[in-house]
């Protein structure tokens, strides 16, 4: 059985979020942003109802970000482009459960995310 460790997350619109990593996966090749990395999120704003989100992180934004930094980009690196796109979503949306389930990073968006965290 594995534990997982839920974390809190205070978003700018007011609402406290739970969320747990539960794991990435190739996204599958018929979802418009394939190929890409697919990582999942469950999470809750109200400790009632828990749903999946699904934060997409394109090839192509790799492989652009590793070619202007000349350098791949690490598997931590990765998810910490997840993670913060995901609090994008919880300081943006008034309604994350209706208009935040699949977030996705854009070439620009990840260099803006990484680039927040000093990731050169």
């Amino acid at each position: 059985m594995t534990v997982r460790r839920l974390k809190t997350y205070a978003g700018a619109q007011g609402f406290v979020y739970q969320y747990y990593f539960v794991g990435q996966r190739p996204a599958l090749s018929g979802h418009v942003d394939a190929p890409a990395i697919e990582f999942v999120f469950d999470v809750t704003s109200d400790r009632k109802l828990t749903y999946a989100v699904s934060v997409f992180l394109p090839t192509l934004a790799i492989t652009e970000w590793s070619a202007a930094h000349g350098r791949s980009l690490i598997g931590p690196e990765q998810y910490a482009a997840a993670k913060l796109r995901l609090f994008r979503a919880f300081d943006e949306l008034d309604d994350v459960m209706k208009h935040g389930r699949r977030l996705i990073i854009t070439s620009t968006l990840l260099e803006e995310l990484l680039a927040g965290l000093g990731v050169e």
